[in-house]
């Protein structure tokens, strides 16, 4: 019912993190190695990642009329303290794993691009 508001919590955290860290890259000696991606932008990735799953999830309940445009907007507030109780299981439960597997999901690529480049690399230096 309210899972989407999980992956966003998270993502608003990343955007403070990526906006701490931009800040600090701006201070710090450029990187000579030009394949390196700053960390800014790496947690730049992460945040459109995490805010695009929210988004989808939050359509996904609209929808199914989980969730309203009119005040409290999540439909389990009105239905009583059962629905409550369902509703932030749902959050620590759907939510939760949702947003690790979208970090997963993230290192895994950021993980995979770093193993190409080293391997483009390597055949770089055995044509020299």
């Amino acid at each position: 019912m309210a899972c989407f508001t999980v992956p966003a919590a998270a993502a608003i955290g990343v955007a403070v993190a990526r906006h701490i860290v931009k800040h600090n890259e701006k201070k710090a000696v450029p990187s000579a190695n030009k394949d390196e991606m700053k960390t800014s932008k790496k947690l730049g990735i992460l945040e459109l990642a995490l805010f695009g799953g929210s988004f989808l999830l939050a359509g996904e309940h609209i929808l199914h009329g989980e969730v309203t445009f009119t005040f409290p907007f999540l439909t389990a507030i009105n239905q009583g303290p059962e629905a409550i109780r369902t509703m932030l299981f749902e959050m620590g439960t759907v939510g939760v794993s949702m947003t690790l597997a979208i970090v997963a999901v993230w290192g895994a690529a950021l993980l995979f691009r770093k193993l190409f480049l080293k391997r483009r690399k390597a055949k770089e230096e055995v044509k020299e």
